[in-house]
């Protein structure tokens, strides 16, 4: 959830904790603030056993980050450092495994693919996938594959003239009628 999202959810609550206090039933909140049911009664509850505190945020889900604020501001420098200066000398990409293999490496604290996404966005910078291309490729055989088999495998394809809008029939200028209803040239059109 963004922050913003956050900002709209912790907003919705306190307007439902003014309106439990007003005494307005469950289902009116819910038809007000344009929340589920399930919601609203929820909220009614959690105001019940706690009042407005209960329903206040107690922050973002999800565990926390196990690097301390020094640490991410050193993961950024590595990062602006880019992946050669960490042994990735191949090309100059920033992919999350990479990243993942980097925090361990300098922090000690293992971190999955998709963690490592989530930090490099927080960080403001984005993980790359990079174009691979097979050592042992043969860029004049691929060529020559091109020109030659692919040509035959391919075969000649469709005719210009005989496509047709229909899987089960193809068109046949025999089977057109030579003038259908509303086809007459002499009738004017209205």
């Amino acid at each position: 959830m963004t922050v913003a999202g956050r900002v709209r959810r912790e907003s919705v609550r306190m307007q439902a904790a003014e309106l439990f206090e007003q005494e307005v039933k469950p289902p009116e909140v819910a038809r007000r603030l344009r929340v589920s049911l399930k919601s609203a009664y929820q909220w009614h509850q959690l105001w019940r056993e706690g009042g407005v505190g209960a329903l206040a945020s107690r922050g973002p889900s999800g565990s926390r980050c196990r690097l301390s604020p020094r640490c991410l501001e050193k993961l950024a420098a590595y990062l602006e450092q880019g992946p050669a200066a960490h042994g990735w000398v191949e090309d100059q990409v920033w992919t999350a495994a990479r990243v993942a293999m980097l925090i361990g490496r300098k922090f000690h604290v293992s971190c999955s693919v998709s963690g490592a996404t989530r930090l490099m966005h927080r960080l403001g910078f984005s993980p790359q996938v990079p174009a691979r291309r097979v050592a042992e490729r043969d860029e004049q055989a691929v060529t020559a594959w091109k020109e030659a088999t692919w040509a035959e495998v391919k075969g000649p394809g469709r005719p210009a003239g005989a496509t047709s809008a229909s899987r089960t029939k193809q068109a046949s200028p025999a089977d057109r009628p030579e003038a259908g209803p509303g086809d007459d040239a002499d009738t004017p059109r209205s």
